[in-house]
């Protein structure tokens, strides 16, 4: 199976991929408990903090049925350490020549980030064919989306930026859209309070999304 064709796999997994900002490797574990119990197997953990890599590699080892993958990914090092800590697939929000030459060694599959349509035909060349639309609401939102997928119908795309419960409808209903990526899902007071039936409450909400 091709990059490409695994990334599609884990964009329709779920409506939903969440994106999650977390550094307590035993919260991680419940998090993503919480998250796949509510649907919503496919999580995006970013690598924003000292201990991403490690939370990581704790629910790719340890939780069941969940699709770790890895975010904000921006350099062959980190691709490297994604890889060793077994995520399934990165996330960058953008893509430069050096950073797509690094994905075409590592053996995880990239979900790269476009905010044109400029940027978007740069990565088509280079054999990608999903994407990242981010700053999904900065730079357009569901309009812009909808005005390209004519022109640009082979592209696959995650909006992912300002998406919320309130707007991911909007997103999910175009042809070119197969999912959303957000925080909404996973907000930082219940982590921290590890509320996770309040969690999973809100990742069915999510999970049951029409698109």
């Amino acid at each position: 199976m091709d990059k490409n064709s695994v990334v599609e796999k884990t964009m329709l997994a779920a409506p939903v991929i969440p994106v999650v900002v977390i550094d307590d490797i035993q919260k991680s574990i419940g998090l993503a408990k919480a998250l796949v119990a509510g649907g919503l197997p496919a999580i995006e953990i970013t690598l924003r903090t000292p201990n991403a890599l490690d939370c990581i590699k704790a629910v790719a080892q340890e939780v069941e049925g969940a699709i770790a993958g890895a975010g904000t990914v921006l350099d062959e090092s980190q691709m490297n350490a994604v890889e060793a800590a077994g995520a399934k697939f990165m996330v960058s929000p953008g893509a430069s020549p050096m950073l797509l030459d690094a994905a075409d060694q590592c053996s995880v599959p990239l979900l790269p980030g476009a905010a044109t349509s400029s940027e978007m035909m740069a990565l088509g060349e280079r054999g990608y064919t999903h994407l990242k639309f981010f700053p999904a609401e900065a730079a357009g939102g569901a309009n812009y989306l909808k005005s390209i997928g004519s022109p640009l119908p082979q592209f696959k795309i995650c909006p992912t930026g300002g998406v919320s419960l309130a707007n991911a409808s909007a997103y999910l209903a175009l042809s070119n859209v197969l999912c959303v990526g957000g925080s909404w899902v996973a907000p930082s007071n219940l982590i921290e309070r590890e509320d996770w039936d309040a969690i999973t409450k809100l990742a069915r909400e999510a999970s049951q999304l029409e698109r």
